[in-house]
């Protein structure tokens, strides 16, 4: 995936999750913008299935999250996009580092 489209599918994440916690969670969504826009971090998994299992695991353990699929969009010369709909991010929070560490603890930062 280009930077930017990384970027965009992070938005588009980001969004998502944050209007489902303003959906279940009014109160904690509210929170994280009380002192301005909250910590937001970017992860990388290994794979798909391996996005999917994360997303599965944030779903147990009750944290707002919004699992992002690119419509098939075909991008010039990036051979991972075939037209066909594709899983490209999860968004995960609002949330407090105690209730995801254990979901996210063995990701590496994206760089």
């Amino acid at each position: 995936m280009t930077p930017g489209k990384m970027a965009a599918q992070a938005g588009h994440a980001y969004l998502d999750a944050y209007l489902k916690a303003m959906e279940t969670n009014p109160l904690k969504a509210k929170k994280y913008n009380s002192d301005g826009p909250g910590t937001k971090i970017a992860l990388e998994v290994k794979n798909s299935d391996h996005l999917q299992l994360i997303y599965q695991e944030t779903l147990l353990a009750a944290v707002p999250c919004a699992i992002i699929e690119d419509s098939g969009h075909i991008i010039k010369g990036d051979k991972n996009f075939t037209g066909e709909p594709v899983i490209t991010a999860l968004g995960i929070g609002p949330a407090t580092r105690g209730e995801i560490k254990h979901i996210t603890k063995k990701l590496k930062l994206v760089r």
